[in-house]
């Protein structure tokens, strides 16, 4: 499906344009102004992806919206873009999102506010980027540029030990992409041309399957995070801030797990099958025992960290299940842990901005000075338990129920997170917002004011509107989900 109007290069290139404008020409001493213009800036780059749901036909699995123009021809790199049911909706959720951080900021961001807008609103077109390339070399340049404007974020703007934080999170990521560039390499040597579609039909044997399924392993692992490679995400948390932690739960992690999707599994398939009990067994570990360490965690942001490495494995363990119900289950789950997780660090970002703690034990009684966040802080901690009419529940379902057909005792002990999920979410909601008030800290809080409510009613919105009424989702997804499954199936071998 090919348009006069390059929607997809407008959403990559216009938040990144604008970042740079804002960057050039922003200052401490225009700081309002730096705010305005880069809400516009979000705000545009959001409208820009609605074309992309409005004009998009869920009855193929054929790429739409597509855009090719000459790259480096000599190794046959193109800059080459378009959307399936599997991406369109993450370019639209990293736009939106985009939109949520910018009011976050808003008020809190006082010293240099024109790189910090900056940072995000490049960081958008790079991510859109990484969702649309259908290109193999520039959707690792995309995947790799993620680095730079995060490892900014985390280490100029985050909390006392932001550098340990932002390098750990550099040093990781990296060095799990390494290999996956070593894959790149060889597959465009085997195609002579890094065009995915082309690679998703080279006849591999099951050796290169399993090193190429390995090297692309290496890199999303890290990404998503999947234990036991997941011990930068609750530190790059704790340090990041609230924009930071947004963006990177609601969106970066799902990098990752798209990578899955567009690369691993239709690649390698029979490498897929051969390693789906492996990657099970990391989900599994990621639900139970993750959740586990998030019921014993002290620092509110490092409970949602966590919580989110087990929501991550519930999506992994969907993925290798092969079935649509479990595929499209995680998609979902994909989409509302976007929502959800942006929300939860959110309503952590507002209480932080007030009392300048993440503890639990800082807090107490909060629903008796705060009832407005109190009422939004429980929708929330409810959706992060999977709570039936919030979206957190969709996913979750979908996918337990394909596991218990799949396997009982898998499906059991994925029906484990919505125990560990209730327990962890709902305890600290309990420490945080009920009792009388605990300390003349929160003695003296205000309210959530006009910004805060507006940022957390729209994401309140959200939830409960996927929750409901998820069939847009599930419509958009399904064909692009069979289509993958169908030649997942098929060995090459």
């Amino acid at each position: 499906m090919h348009n006069n109007i390059p929607y997809l290069s407008l959403a990559i290139w216009l938040p990144i344009a604008f970042g740079v404008l804002i960057m050039s020409f922003g200052n401490d001493k225009n700081a309002a102004a730096t705010r305005g213009l880069s809400l516009v800036a979000a705000v545009v780059s959001f409208l820009v992806t609605l074309p992309l749901y409005f004009g998009f036909d869920s009855s193929t699995a054929a790429f739409q919206f597509t855009e090719t123009l000459p790259w480096i021809e000599a190794f046959g790199a193109s800059y080459r873009l378009g959307v399936d049911g599997l991406s369109v909706w993450f370019v639209i959720l990293t736009a939106l999102i985009t939109i949520f951080v910018v009011i976050a900021a808003w008020e809190v961001i006082e010293v240099k506010v024109a790189q910090y807008m900056a940072a995000f609103l490049i960081l958008s077109g790079v991510m859109i980027g990484v969702f649309a390339a259908l290109d193999g070399l520039l959707f690792y340049v995309f995947f790799e540029a993620t680095l730079i404007p995060m490892y900014i974020i985390v280490g100029v703007w985050g909390g006392p030990n932001r550098i340990y934080a932002a390098f750990k999170f550099f040093l990781y990521t990296l060095m799990g992409s390494l290999l996956t560039l070593v894959a790149i390499v060889y597959l465009q040597s085997q195609s002579g041309t890094f065009e995915i579609a082309a690679w998703h039909k080279l006849p591999l044997d099951l050796t290169e399957q399993v090193l190429i399924f390995l090297a692309f392993l290496m890199a999303f692992a890290v990404k998503v995070p999947m234990w036991p490679v997941h011990t930068w995400l609750p530190d790059a948390h704790v340090e990041a801030p609230t924009g930071g932690s947004v963006v990177l739960a609601a969106i970066m992690l799902k990098l990752g797990g798209y990578g899955f999707l567009r690369l691993s599994l239709p690649i390698a398939p029979d490498a897929s099958h051969e390693l789906a009990g492996f990657m099970i067994t990391l989900s599994l570990i990621a639900v139970v025992y993750i959740g586990m360490v998030a019921l014993v965690q002290k620092d509110m942001k490092k409970l949602v960290a966590y919580s989110s490495i087990a929501h991550m494995g519930f999506v992994i363990l969907g993925f290798f299940i092969f079935s649509d119900l479990a595929v499209q289950g995680a998609l979902v789950q994909m989409i509302s842990h976007g929502f959800i997780s942006a929300a939860m660090f959110l309503c952590i970002g507002v209480l932080y901005d007030r009392v300048h703690s993440r503890e639990i034990s800082a807090y107490g009684g909060v629903a008796n000075t705060m009832p407005k966040f109190a009422a939004f802080f429980l929708l929330f901690a409810m959706a992060n338990s999977g709570l039936p009419a919030t979206s957190g529940f969709v996913g979750e379902f979908m996918v337990i129920l394909a596991a218990v057909k799949y396997n009982f005792w898998i499906g059991a002990l994925a029906a484990t997170t919505l125990i560990f999920g209730a327990a962890y979410s709902l305890w600290m909601y309990k420490r945080v917002v009920f009792g009388k008030v605990a300390n003349d800290h929160v003695k003296d809080l205000t309210d959530i004011n006009g910004r805060e409510f507006v940022m957390l009613a729209g994401l309140a919105i959200f939830v409960m509107a996927m929750g409901l009424y998820p069939k847009p989702f599930t419509d958009v997804m399904q064909v692009s989900v069979e289509a993958l499954l169908q030649h997942v199936a098929q060995s090459k071998l």
